[in-house]
């Protein structure tokens, strides 16, 4: 199921939109593209090799906390960490309980948390609720497409809903990941693949039944969501090959030509 086209979908806000009082206040709001909390003076993300500044407001910092709240449950001790009130984590606290997650866990034992954290987020039921609002369908899968971009922009940074090909259908339902902000701040492919990618994909495509593809690119760090495209089978994927990035990531292993964090 291979997506042959990636054009940007433009969706005029109507006056006095959400997404329009949203990106006055924290960013610019134009192409589709929500570039909330951005501090960069050009408004996008920093080249390859730099890390993006951003200025996270309270609703991303509620979101931060929440996430990481949820995840400290499952996290290794850290005699340097201390204990954060409410709203006093911040993303590269949110990124450092991510790693101590994956301390001494596999790959599927931290997939396996990440599904916990994220059901932990919803009320009972929710995946079947979601299931009967949101059919496997080309309208479903566009919806979603549309959310993922103001509403998981303090996760990934800023996004655009783009045209895909879905088993030969052209759709609204792919989201382009700039630069992702996990990715770019953490580091670290394992992160990507065990934390991110993988149980995202399994989580929509198994617990809500609509199929989620995610194709990092780890030459810029960018990333394609693609809504309603079935994701291969670990083995299959080009990323189950990916090496560490040996330079900036504090856990690689230098010497492998596999990141050993997708072998455990």
């Amino acid at each position: 199921m291979a997506v042959l086209s990636l054009k940007p979908v433009y969706f005029p806000p109507a006056n006095g939109s959400w997404l329009q009082r949203r990106g006055s206040r924290s960013g610019r709001y134009g192409n589709g593209i929500i570039r909330c909390g951005i501090a960069e003076p050009s408004g996008e993300p920093a080249p390859m090799g730099q890390k993006t500044k951003y200025n996270d407001g309270f609703f991303e910092k509620v979101f931060m906390t929440l996430f990481a709240r949820k995840m400290e449950k499952f996290a290794a001790a850290n005699s340097k960490t201390t204990k954060k009130g409410w709203l006093e984590h911040d993303y590269e606290s949110f990124v450092d309980v991510s790693k101590r997650v994956m301390q001494g866990r596999s790959r599927l034992q931290q997939q396996e948390v990440v599904r916990e954290v994220l059901l932990s987020m919803l009320p009972p039921g929710a995946p079947a609720q979601f299931r009967k609002l949101f059919p496997p369908t080309k309208w479903a899968a566009e919806f979603n497409a549309a959310l993922t971009v103001p509403f998981f922009h303090w996760l990934v940074g800023p996004s655009q809903v783009v045209e895909v090909e879905v088993d030969g259908v052209k759709q609204n339902s792919g989201v382009h990941i700039k630069k992702c902000r996990y990715l770019e701040n953490s580091g670290c492919v394992g992160m990507c693949v065990n934390m991110c990618k993988i149980p995202t994909q399994d989580f929509f495509t198994n617990e809500f039944g609509l199929p989620l593809t995610m194709i990092p690119n780890f030459e810029d760090m960018s990333c394609e969501m693609v809504y309603g495209q079935v994701p291969a089978p670990f083995e299959e994927d080009p990323v189950s090959k990916q090496p560490c990035f040996a330079d900036i990531c504090s856990l690689a292993n230098p010497s492998s030509t596999i990141c050993h964090k997708l072998q455990a």
